[in-house]
């Protein structure tokens, strides 16, 4: 079960007197939940935030404009023709700590120092997201058993803080929200009166609109997190409105949606499996708990496409209360680079059929079209069905590849390791000698050979628990090099691009050799026994294989049943999962054209693209 992120009040590290500190990671959503929630039941008299004074009064400003975001600009004070940019985000707690306050109608001041710049401090926290589960208490405490290193600009700068504090209202309550790398040095400095800082000259300060295409670079919380936080405080939901992974797989399915709206492609199961995989290891990388934007859009390249990408970029960035225009104050579109050091990039190329917003290369002849709606299908005969050579060589091709990567997988399983003596056998082995570093060994591997080869391949691409793809065919190869195939597909004369040719697209596909051995696969009684598609295609590549080893792609293993059905034909069925294959490639032979007759072969170039 979670935890409520709440600080006990009798906390004595954190309830000091009249003051109680409330520590927070700048910019980050647990602690704006909890803040809200701990001044709403304390009403503090007085609300001190660490923000520096100077920026007071533009920052009021910028909270009357939420939900609409801002950045405050001003000179660097290190370099004055540099500038320093500040989002105003509602997830930022220091926002939360300031509009909370105003709400219950406390005092709010401004406690930082205008003498300098703020000491630039370390600001590696431990993932927030596990104030869910183990609480925010013990969160802060697992961070102030290793304290940072002090230095004289730390200590100033704490000194500055508390003589703020100490000149408050002795006899109100008030509530210190401060950065938790400062708390420590905050409470040592409240031990002794302290004397005012040194003051500088007022900079020149610019409130700024930011352009709603640029919110997801230049905020610390994504701006579709932030926009389900300000539903959050405003409605007082649940939790589960603002938890990260729900939020995240809520981000991913609207960006799916999108996704299929603009480019007809199907996301499956197994590509939302990975996906969460991938993130997983990503968030584990960077130490933390949960994958952030920029993760999400990596995987999102990886797993699917880059066209998937952008759309789980774009949905990152969607901020319905921003506009690209104000009245008041000047539009910016600012990159993260402006506003962050060390930023990542990821460069993504979508590819979109717009032929009417592209450019034609000269002597570049046009698809063919229909002159009427209906013309392809009235010349559409019906009677007879073949392949596209061309997609007959790419398939094969493929084909052969699945093959060796098969025989690749069976050298592997029976591949062994030992420490080097007299020969390097097959090769060093790398990982095994690293791994074993400390013992001052190589290790070398020896791959034994297979017995037999491998004859039918079976590809799954869907399941089809929709029945998606109802058009079911077998047909036979035309030579001695071309295999035998049974597949299920979409029905391709529903998708005509040319007179009698039909686009379709595989649900899965069986091939096997030598050709013209097989009967209809899907009218066979033999094969009654599966309880699918998928299954049927398996029973026949077993029954047709004249080989050992069947080749089996799919998003999941078969049925433990298929592993005793293949030892009694004396077969072994090879697994290979579908996401350990070029996607890029998968989505290319997964397409299939139809065409009514032989003739249609002369001809069918001018309109398969």
């Amino acid at each position: 079960m979670s935890r409520e992120p709440s600080i006990s009040e009798d906390s004595a590290s954190l309830r000091r007197g009249n003051f109680t500190y409330f520590p927070v990671v700048p910019g980050r959503l647990e602690f704006s939940i909890g803040l809200r929630r701990a001044i709403l039941e304390q009403r503090p008299r007085l609300v001190a935030v660490e923000l520096p004074g100077s920026l007071e009064d533009t920052y009021l400003q910028a909270l009357a404009r939420l939900p609409e975001m801002s950045v405050i600009l001003y000179p660097d004070p290190q370099d004055e023709e540099r500038g320093v940019y500040v989002p105003v985000e509602p997830c930022d707690p220091f926002t939360e700590a300031v509009r909370t306050g105003l709400e219950v109608d406390a005092e709010v001041i401004f406690i930082e120092p205008d003498s300098g710049d703020r000491p630039h401090l370390p600001d590696v926290y431990p993932d927030p997201y596990s104030i869910k589960h183990i609480g925010m208490e013990k969160y802060i405490e697992a961070y102030r058993v290793y304290p940072q290193e002090r230095n004289d600009e730390i200590a100033a700068h704490a000194a500055g803080m508390a003589w703020k504090l100490q000149g408050a209202d002795p006899l109100a309550q008030v509530f210190v929200v401060v950065s938790l790398n400062l708390l420590d040095p905050l409470l040592d400095a409240m031990e002794a009166p302290q004397e005012p800082p040194s003051r500088r000259k007022p900079p020149e300060i610019r409130l700024l609109n930011p352009h709603p295409d640029c919110l997801a670079e230049i905020t610390l919380e994504y701006p579709y997190l932030q926009h389900r936080y300000e539903k959050f405080r405003l409605e007082m939901m649940p939790d589960e409105l603002i938890d990260r992974p729900k939020v995240q797989f809520d981000l991913l399915r609207e960006s799916e949606k999108e996704y299929v709206k603009n480019t007809g492609d199907k996301i499956e199961y197994w590509q939302r499996r990975m996906l969460a995989r991938f993130t997983r290891n990503l968030a584990s990388i960077s130490g933390d708990l949960v994958a952030g934007v920029f993760d999400l859009a990596v995987a999102a390249r990886s797993v699917v496409d880059d066209n998937y990408a952008y759309e789980v970029w774009q949905m990152a960035n969607r901020y319905p209360s921003q506009k690209p225009v104000s009245e008041l104050l000047e539009t910016v579109n600012l990159s993260g680079d402006e506003i962050w050091f060390n930023t990542r990039k990821i460069r993504l190329r979508r590819r979109l059929p717009r032929p009417k917003q592209r450019m034609l290369p000269r002597h570049l002849t046009e698809r063919k079209k229909e002159k009427f709606e209906g013309e392809w299908a009235r010349q559409t005969d019906g009677t007879a069905i073949c392949s596209y050579p061309p997609e007959d060589l790419l398939i094969e091709d493929y084909g052969r590849f699945l093959k060796k990567k098969a025989k690749s997988v069976l050298s592997s399983e029976r591949s062994r390791t030992e420490p080097f003596t007299t020969s390097i056998l097959d090769g060093i082995d790398l990982r095994e000698t690293i791994r074993n570093w400390h013992e001052n060994k190589i290790y070398v591997k020896q791959l034994d050979r297979i017995a037999g080869e491998v004859g039918a391949t079976v590809v799954i691409f869907d399941e089809d628990h929709d029945d998606r793809y109802p058009y079911l065919t077998t047909w036979l190869g035309e030579h001695q090099n071309e295999s035998d195939m049974a597949f299920y597909s979409t029905p391709p004369f529903d998708h005509l691009v040319g007179p009698g040719i039909g686009r379709a697209e595989y649900g899965g596909f069986l091939m096997t050799l030598p050709p013209r051995r097989m009967i209809d696969v899907w009218s066979d009684a033999d094969y009654d026994f599966a309880q699918t598609k998928p299954e049927r295609l398996l029973l026949a590549g077993l029954d047709y294989s004249t080989q050992r080893y069947v080749v089996y792609v799919a998003a999941k293993p078969p049925r433990s049943v298929f592993r005793s059905i293949a030892g009694h034909l004396n077969r072994r069925i090879v697994y290979i999962p579908i996401g350990a294959l070029n996607p890029a490639k998968m989505k290319k032979i997964r397409v299939v054209h139809v065409l009514d007759s032989y003739e249609r072969r002369d001809g069918a170039k001018e309109f398969i693209w």
